[in-house]
């Protein structure tokens, strides 16, 4: 051992196998330089820098994704808070239409009645159908078929459903 700890190769030939020689045995062997090594670990970073971006990118991809449907998620939370603060004289239930009208004054109200049930011409303004979830939130009654599809489908997928 030398003094500071290391052994050092104390020369002579590799006497064991070609495939465990620490250096080319062969003239026909390829040099091993050090600027070939420099180029591999140039390489190496090349392709984990172009990893890293198309992860990184598909992380971007999914944080606008997940900003979109908080927007969405909001502005559904909103909508039904206005339509649960909406004038109504009976007691609303789960599954039934209702329709969202406008006084003249601006205070909204929701009724049974829609607007062809008032012969065309409603005695306010007409401002949309939506039928009350069992979760106690609203869906658009043009959207409501959507809605029911996609519940099908998660339920047969769940297996809770035919």
């Amino acid at each position: 051992m030398s003094d500071d700890g290391y052994t050092k190769h104390g020369g002579g030939r590799h006497e064991g196998p070609s495939r465990t020689s620490p250096y080319p045995l062969s003239r026909l062997s390829p040099p091993h330089e050090l600027v070939d090594v420099a180029r591999e670990i140039q390489q190496a970073d090349a392709l984990l820098g172009a990893v890293t971006g198309g992860k990184l990118a598909q992380i971007a991809r999914q944080i606008r994704s997940l900003q979109e449907e908080a927007r969405r998620v909001l502005e559904a939370a909103q909508r039904d808070g206005e339509l649960h603060r909406a004038a109504c004289t009976f007691k609303k239930r789960p599954g039934h239409v209702y329709h969202l009208y406008r006084r003249g004054d601006g205070v909204p109200y929701l009724s049974m009645l829609s607007p062809e049930e008032w012969g065309g011409s409603p005695p306010h303004a007409f401002e949309g159908s939506y039928r009350l979830e069992v979760d106690m939130s609203w869906t658009p009654s043009e959207e409501a078929e959507a809605h029911d599809a996609e519940a099908g489908a998660l339920a047969r997928l769940t297996g809770r459903g035919a």
